[in-house]
């Protein structure tokens, strides 16, 4: 029965992250510790920012938002993971992969774009402190984290489009252990060369051009970071922009590493293994970067600790 424009798949069968039987259940709670410690850790960020009114400052108002997406990212495609871990097959219905390939998309271009503020927040902050109240106003805030998810919002929208465009017959079997775009790609029984031409000029779009973007910014606070005189000013300035470098580096890297290469060349494995960092490492570590080596944040944890204790 047709499924969808022209497609004959009513279901996919997700391979998942690897064959081997006996790894499954070792697997399943490995991912289960992950995906506790990413859910506690963007809530229990989420919920200190918003109980500490010295938090309370555009860094943190886009560090509220990359918690809420790496929060949702996660859950469109761990819990689905898990039940693949513990079940037999791993299918998922035509409708339900399309809405997490979208889903997906979404979060995963929210988070580059919010990155990408995050930058321009430091960039401001050690490069014109004087124009800071000005240059990062909550109007502003407001502007770049709603651009960022109405760009978020147009890409996921092409790429799930021109996804419903294909026709899939026979094949159903995805190897991988969610609806990523390109292995569903490989299974369609017509041309896909638009739609790797969209995935391409999306993944640019959305990786290059704020990579570019951060790059040019850490250039300039490197350079204004160099000219303080202080070697105590110039340590500070640094460890203020520490986390966000180690959370751009692990999230754009894993993304180039799945998406700027032709889809002929990429390892199937390696793809997975990228996949599970930008999907499932990413979203736990950045609660942790941004709470253990942030002095703010550790005083409102124990600030807070010691107003619910007494």
């Amino acid at each position: 029965m047709a499924i969808g424009n022209g497609s004959f798949v009513s279901e996919f069968i997700l391979v998942g992250l690897t064959n081997h039987p006996d790894f499954q259940l070792f697997l399943f709670f490995l991912f289960l510790a992950i995906y506790m410690v990413t859910v506690l850790g963007n809530l229990g960020l989420i919920t200190l920012i918003v109980l500490n009114s010295h938090l309370h400052t555009p860094m943190y108002f886009f560090l509220i938002n990359l918690s809420f997406i790496d929060l949702c990212y996660s859950s469109v495609i761990t819990p689905k993971m898990l039940i693949h871990f513990i079940s037999r097959p791993n299918t998922i219905s035509y409708i339900s992969c399309m809405i997490q390939l979208y889903f997906f998309c979404f979060f995963g271009i929210s988070e580059c774009y919010v990155l990408t503020s995050m930058a321009y927040d430091r960039y401001v902050a050690i490069c014109n402190p004087l124009l800071y109240d000005f240059a990062v106003s909550p109007k502003v805030c407001s502007n770049l984290i709603l651009g960022s998810y109405l760009i978020a919002f147009s890409s996921a929208m092409a790429n799930t489009g021109c996804m419903l465009r294909l026709t899939f017959c026979d094949a159903n079997t995805i190897n991988h252990y969610f609806c990523d775009v390109l292995p569903v790609l490989q299974l369609s029984c017509m041309s896909t060369y638009i739609n790797e031409l969209v995935v391409f000029i999306l993944s640019v779009i959305s990786i290059i051009v704020p990579c570019i973007t951060i790059f040019i910014s850490y250039g300039f606070i490197i350079c204004s970071i160099l000219h303080i005189n202080s070697t105590e000013g110039r340590s500070k300035a640094f460890s203020t922009c520490s986390s966000h470098i180690m959370a751009v580096s692990l999230f754009f890297g894993s993304c180039a590493f799945m998406y700027l290469q032709p889809s002929s060349s990429s390892s199937k494995n390696g793809g997975k293994i990228s996949s599970v960092f930008y999907t499932n490492v990413v979203p736990m570590m950045n609660p942790l970067i941004y709470s253990l080596r942030n002095k703010d944040v550790v005083f409102a944890m124990r600030k807070t600790l010691r107003r619910r204790m007494f």
